[in-house]
């Protein structure tokens, strides 16, 4: 879909029309547009949030609706925490994410909160597109010590774009995703997404099988989190890797 929603309306419509024998939507915008669409055909999500706050099922629990598959729910507490394991005298959190995401949002709320348990005061800046990341982080500047951004697609798809900024101006960015720190930020404790990917498959197979039904069977968390390490942003940032990290898988 090219993160464009009318893209996703355009493929919704189609498999409406194809009547496919499963649909699998990766990510919560690729899910609610075929769910607001189709509701007598087995839809398998992963990478999405909450299912629930998605308004995709009635609970994660119990769907009761044609979509159950895996969240990437990682450890949004955990993750904000490597901040604080790389700089220990950290005062100041920035966050950055896109403002028409609902896991996005799930995942700031969550972030603010675990600051404010820290005692880290939160500057905020939300995207309504890849075109405003470089405008957001350059306002971050000198006003933050590290930057956390969540599994948002939006800055996903432009981690060069943020790091560009924020590398000269010394400021490490944590991810939710390990793609994103593949991609330039320094680090993530992240859902393996390729083995999330797996465990859908298996969800999709026992579906087309006739061994579950999408409404009976609960949404899955992520069976694997993992470290991942950016070594040539570390080296960027001047920053030695933490001892608790040295075993970590390291990219870049």
């Amino acid at each position: 879909a090219q993160g464009d929603q009318s893209n996703l309306k355009t493929i919704a419509s189609r498999f409406k029309s194809n009547r496919p024998d499963l649909i699998c939507a990766i990510s919560t915008p690729a899910a609610q547009a075929v769910a607001n669409e189709i509701h007598d055909l087995p839809i398998i999500g992963c990478a999405i949030t909450d299912f629930e706050t998605a308004k995709l099922v009635k609970s994660n629990s119990r769907p009761e609706t044609n979509v159950t598959g895996v969240n990437d729910r990682g450890p949004v507490e955990k993750q904000v925490d490597m901040g604080l394991k790389f700089l220990p005298a950290a005062k100041r959190l920035g966050l950055i994410y896109s403002s028409s995401e609902v896991n996005s949002q799930i995942q700031a709320d969550q972030a603010k909160a675990h600051a404010a348990s820290l005692g880290l005061t939160v500057v905020e800046r939300t995207v309504s597109s890849v075109n405003d990341i470089q405008q957001a982080a350059e306002s971050m500047v000198g006003q933050v010590d590290f930057i956390y951004v969540p599994t948002d697609n939006v800055i996903a798809s432009s981690i060069p774009t943020l790091v560009k900024v924020t590398d000269p101006a010394k400021i490490p960015v944590f991810v939710g995703a390990d793609s994103m720190a593949k991609d330039g930020a320094l680090g993530s404790l992240s859902v393996d997404f390729y083995k999330s990917g797996v465990q859908a498959g298996h969800m999709a197979a026992d579906v087309l099988d006739g061994k579950i039904k999408t409404q009976d069977t609960a949404v899955e968390d992520p069976e694997v989190l993992e470290v991942i390490i950016n070594k040539k942003s570390a080296e960027t940032l001047g920053l030695a890797i933490p001892e608790e990290y040295k075993n970590a898988k390291m990219v870049g």
